[in-house]
């Protein structure tokens, strides 16, 4: 029972990875870009943390895998702000619906 909730978690963790590259390639610019890679990927990254932890030998493993999870999220906080703060000081502008 236990491998098969592991693997949904996976699966709903992979649907996130998908969903965030969609975000990058269907997003008018590069703020929703930014949101949605970060938000999809850390969310997704979480989700496979949490299905490898069901299946890990120790928990020292586990705790690892929480270690790398937070490490990843701060980075990917990091370096979106970064990025969106290098295209606002390019005078990057916003997408706007053109009516």
């Amino acid at each position: 029972m236990i491998g098969w909730i592991s693997l949904a978690l996976i699966a709903v963790g992979a649907f996130f990875f998908l969903a965030g590259s969609t975000g990058v390639l269907r997003f008018p610019d590069v703020y929703t870009r930014l949101h949605a890679l970060t938000k999809a990927d850390n969310l997704g990254l979480g989700f496979v943390v949490l299905g490898l932890s069901l299946r890990a030998d120790s928990w020292i493993v586990v705790l690892k895998m929480l270690l790398i999870w937070s490490l990843v999220i701060v980075a990917g906080a990091t370096a979106s702000h970064l990025v969106a703060e290098a295209a606002r000081m390019s005078n990057v502008p916003p997408w706007r619906k053109r009516s």
